[in-house]
């Protein structure tokens, strides 16, 4: 995300002297390389909101993208499967809200029209998004920061951002390196969003409450079970969109993932914990609205994170002839979500400002999807605040 604004930033002013300021030692090691790398199109997002209008827009530019800088990325399709009565409903509302937010070629399928698509998958019907992909988005994160280079910009890793002091012209950023100064920053930091927003002066709420997502694969002599993607419907009360099978570019297929409260931000292994990080989480009034509310979701996201056998059982609700022997562990991503003092999972994009700066606080899927048009919509948001002249 950070990448793909100072790509633009740099783009509409090119006298402009932008920096990134990266806290790894290298880019794309949090939620841009822990994905299962696909390009959504917007069939999920409540029309008129940023999610819906940005993901469209984004996805389209994305595959623009790729395809001028030779980035491997396929069309590969997705069938949203229901296997119930109730769900048809839910399934009805998902085709309405991909037609108003203008996504190409949906069409709804019946029983026999799945099976012709994915002939190892069963449902009683169907919604089939052609336009749904998959790419590398660690690839795509290396060809923005080449992107910034060229055009004069500069990305520094191994700045861990510790402290952020508004001067009188400036904002002074101390980091693991040293100490820049900058007239202006936005400031994309996933996981850590909250903690550099309320150090540059913003509200405690939202709060980022990491939750861990872990992906089982099918063996190599089992991909065949699946063609594409295939989600279930989700639950609308809730910005997941539960157990899927992914199909990536590397033809590898992912069955996950799971969504289980971590403690830690970079929770890449479970028994990861971070004393900070949990106890932020723990102290945040929301956490436990969130678990009131929602104590029977918790309790079976925990189950298929202790028992995979039982991961592997839920996932054959749409593919029955898959086995607990077909699959096998292959890596966890950490999402940022961010979580409201009520206890609201926030579900749309979410964008703040403070004095100089300018904080994006939530970005979580489809941000990956929508990161150019991302980047444009906080561009001219720069533009309008800050009055920079493009």
């Amino acid at each position: 995300m950070g990448l793909a604004v100072a790509r633009e930033l740099i783009a509409r002013n090119p006298r402009a002297s932008v920096c990134v300021l990266e806290r790894e030692t290298d880019i794309a090691t949090h939620q841009t390389g822990h994905n299962s790398g696909v390009i959504h199109t917007g069939v999920y997002y409540q029309p008129g909101s940023l999610k819906a209008r940005l993901c469209v827009q984004g996805a389209r530019e994305l595959y623009e993208y790729c395809a001028q800088r030779g980035i491997a990325h396929q069309r590969c399709g997705k069938v949203i499967v229901a296997t119930d009565e109730h769900e048809l409903a839910r399934l009805d509302e998902l085709e309405r809200r991909g037609a108003a937010n203008g996504v190409e070629g949906l069409r709804r399928l019946g029983a026999a029209a799945i099976e012709e698509l994915e002939p190892h998958a069963r449902g009683i019907a169907g919604l089939h998004s052609p336009d749904t992909g998959a790419v590398d988005f660690a690839a795509v994160a290396r060809a923005y920061a080449e992107d910034i280079v060229q055009a004069g910009g500069a990305v520094a890793t191994g700045c861990d951002v510790r402290a952020v002091t508004v001067a009188r012209r400036s904002l002074r950023v101390a980091h693991s390196r040293g100490t820049i100064e900058a007239r202006h920053v936005v400031f994309c930091a996933g996981a850590w969003a909250d903690r550099l927003a309320r150090a540059a002066g913003a509200e405690a709420d939202p709060r980022i409450v990491p939750f861990r997502g872990a992906y089982l694969r099918l063996l190599p002599e089992r991909r065949h079970l699946v063609r594409s993607l295939i989600y279930p419907v989700p639950d609308p009360a809730l910005p997941f969109l539960g157990v899927h099978f992914t199909k990536r570019i590397d033809g590898e297929v992912l069955l996950g993932p799971t969504a289980l409260i971590a403690g830690a931000r970079d929770a890449y292994r479970l028994q990861t914990i971070r004393r900070r990080d949990l106890l932020d989480t723990l102290a945040w009034p929301g956490t436990w609205r969130l678990l009131r509310r929602s104590w029977a979701t918790a309790a079976t996201e925990l189950r298929h994170a202790m028992l995979p056998s039982g991961f592997v059982r839920a996932a054959a609700r749409y593919v029955p002839g898959l086995e607990p022997d077909d699959v096998e562990p292959a890596f966890a991503g950490v999402r940022a979500q961010a979580l409201g003092r009520d206890g609201r999972l926030v579900d749309d994009f979410v964008f703040s400002q403070t004095e100089r700066a300018l904080h994006v606080r939530n970005a979580p899927s489809p941000a990956a999807t929508s990161s150019l048009a991302i980047a444009r919509h906080v561009a001219e948001e720069v533009e309008r605040v800050f009055g920079l002249e493009p």
